[in-house]
C-alpha cells in the first residue's frame, strides 16, 4: 500500500475559518512565544512613537500643517497595530485589513494636501506655479503616454487633482462598509472568485479607484520635487510608496499564494489562514522600520519655504546696464 494513503491530514487544514485566538495561544511553542512577543512589542512601540510625534507636531508645527502631517505619519503605525490585532485574532483579519486600507486611502489624499501646504497653501501654490505647466504623462496611469499635452496650472486644475484623490478616500470607505454588510449576509468572501461572488466585482473596481487616486499625487510630486527638495520630499514620497506596496501588493501576492495552497498548512492554521498570518507578521516588522524612518523625516523644524527668485532678473540687469550707459 502506498505510504501516502496512510498519512492522516489534520482537520484544521480543511477548515475554511481561521483558528480562534485561544487556539493560537494554546499551540504556541517557545519560538512562537518569542516571535509573537517581539512583534507585539514592535507594534506597541510604533504606536507609542507615533503618539509622541503627534505631541511634537501639535506643539511645533504651524496649524495649517498639523492635521495632514499627523495623518501621513500615522500610516505605518496604524497598519502595524491593525496587523498585530489580526495576528492575535485571525478571524478579525478581514476587518483589520479593511481598516488599514481605509486609513491609507485617506493618507493618499492627505499626502497631496501636505505637498500643497508645504508650499504655503493653495494661493501660494498657484502664485508659484501659475507660470508653469503640469506634466500629466506620469504613473501609474499614463507613464507611457508621452504624447499627452502639458496642462496649465489653474485653480480648476488644483481642484481636479484634489478631487481625484478625495474620491478614493470616500469611495473606499463606502465599499468597505458595503463589503462588511455583504459579509454578514454571507455574500462576500475573499476566497470566492466565482463570477457570482461579490468580491470579484468589488475588488477590481477598488483597484481602479486606487490607481486613479495615485495619479494626481504622482503628478503633483513630479512638479514639486525640486521646490520641496530641501524639505526631504523625495524620501517622504518613497516611504509613502513603500507603505502602499507592502500593505497592498505584498499582502495580495501572499494571499493569492495561500488560496492556491502554495503555502503549506500548519495546524491550527489552514493554508489560507497561514498566508494571512504570515502577511500580518511581515507587515508588523516592515511598518516598524518605516515608522522609525518617517520619524527622522518629519520630526524637524518647519520653517516657511523661501520665496522663489524673480525670473525677470535678466531684464533687471539689462535695464541697469542701459541706465549706467
Amino acid at each position: 500500500m502506498n505510504n501516502a494513503t496512510n498519512r492522516t491530514i489534520d482537520p484544521s487544514c480543511w477548515e475554511k475559518k481561521p483558528p480562534l485566538a485561544i487556539d493560537i495561544i494554546i499551540n504556541l511553542d517557545i519560538f512562537g512565544m518569542v516571535l509573537y512577543g517581539i512583534l507585539t512589542f514592535m507594534a506597541a512601540l510604533s504606536m507609542l512613537l507615533f503618539l509622541e510625534e503627534c505631541v511634537y507636531i501639535y506643539k511645533k508645527v504651524p496649524s495649517n500643517k498639523k492635521s495632514v502631517i499627523i495623518w501621513v505619519n500615522g500610516a505605518a503605525p496604524v497598519i502595524g497595530t491593525m496587523s498585530c490585532v489580526g495576528m492575535w485574532i485571525p478571524r478579525a483579519t478581514m476587518f483589520t485589513d479593511m481598516t488599514s486600507a481605509c486609513y491609507f486611502a485617506i493618507v493618499v489624499f492627505k499626502f497631496l494636501i501636505m505637498m500643497v501646504e508645504e508650499v504655503g497653501g493653495d494661493e501660494a501654490f498657484l502664485r508659484r506655479a501659475g507660470k508653469h505647466k503640469l506634466k500629466i504623462s506620469t504613473g501609474p496611469c499614463c507613464c507611457c503616454c508621452l504624447c499627452l499635452p502639458h496642462v496649465d496650472i489653474t485653480r480648476r486644475t488644483l481642484f481636479l487633482l484634489k478631487l481625484g484623490s478625495l474620491q478614493f478616500a470616500v469611495l473606499k470607505t463606502v465599499f468597505t462598509i458595503l463589503s462588511i454588510v455583504l459579509w454578514t449576509n454571507g455574500s462576500f468572501d475573499l476566497t470566492n472568485l466565482e463570477i457570482t461572488g461579490a468580491a470579484i466585482w468589488i475588488n477590481p473596481f477598488v483597484g481602479i479607484l486606487t490607481i486613479t487616486a495615485l495619479w494626481p499625487v504622482a503628478i503633483l510630486f513630479m512638479h514639486l520635487r525640486t521646490t520641496l527638495r530641501t524639505l526631504k520630499i523625495i524620501p517622504k514620497y518613497a516611504m509613502y510608496q513603500l507603505v502602499l506596496v507592502l500593505s497592498q501588493l505584498q499582502s495580495a501576492i501572499i494571499n493569492i499564494l495561500a488560496m492556491n495552497e502554495t503555502i503549506a498548512c500548519a495546524p491550527p492554521f489552514s493554508s489560507t489562514a497561514r498566508g494571512y498570518m504570515m502577511s500580518q507578521q511581515l507587515l508588523i516588522l516592515e511598518m516598524f522600520i518605516i515608522t522609525l524612518v518617517t520619524r527622522l523625516l518629519y520630526r524637524r523644524p518647519y520653517d516657511p519655504l523661501p520665496e522663489e527668485k524673480d525670473e525677470n532678473c535678466e531684464n533687471t540687469k539689462m535695464v541697469a546696464v542701459l541706465e549706467s550707459a
